[in-house]
């Protein structure tokens, strides 16, 4: 179990290792002028807008819900869930960011990227959260 949590913590952290190379880019490169920013009222950027708020409204629900709604038996099992979760609930992260830059520095997209940020922190695996999920429910337990 230790070594599933070691590993799950390796895909975790990338995530963050990402969104920091894509925010250190992409504020260089808009510091620099090295592009000309997106009109945001275009209707191109709008679509833009639109898939990056309805990926963020798809993923993180789905990869927050993802271990409850397959119940992983073995740490194999969990592994890939749990990566799945990770990578589900975080990648509006980096796209937010470079969204955010893109556009000029619009805070709509910052917005989008720190709602993933917060999806990405209670992805975070760990020991406790993973003999929790890998519990078998038991029925007999009153829910209220």
């Amino acid at each position: 179990m230790e070594q599933t949590v070691r590993k799950l913590n390796w895909i975790y952290y990338s995530q963050m290792i990402i969104a920091l190379i894509v925010l250190s880019a992409m504020y260089y490169a808009f510091s620099k002028g090295l592009y000309e920013p997106w009109d945001r009222m275009s209707q191109s950027g709008q679509i833009i807008q639109y898939i990056l708020i309805f990926d963020a409204l798809i993923t993180i629900p789905l990869g927050l819900y993802l271990v409850k709604l397959f119940k992983p038996k073995t740490d194999q099992q969990y592994f890939k869930v749990a990566a799945t979760r990770i990578l589900l609930a975080s990648n509006t992260m980096p796209l937010g960011i470079a969204a955010y830059y893109a556009f000029g520095c619009y805070q709509s997209m910052l917005w989008v990227a720190a709602i993933a940020a917060i999806a990405w922190y209670f992805s975070k695996p760990t020991l406790g959260k993973m003999e929790q999920e890998m519990k078998p429910e038991d029925p007999n337990m009153p829910t209220y």
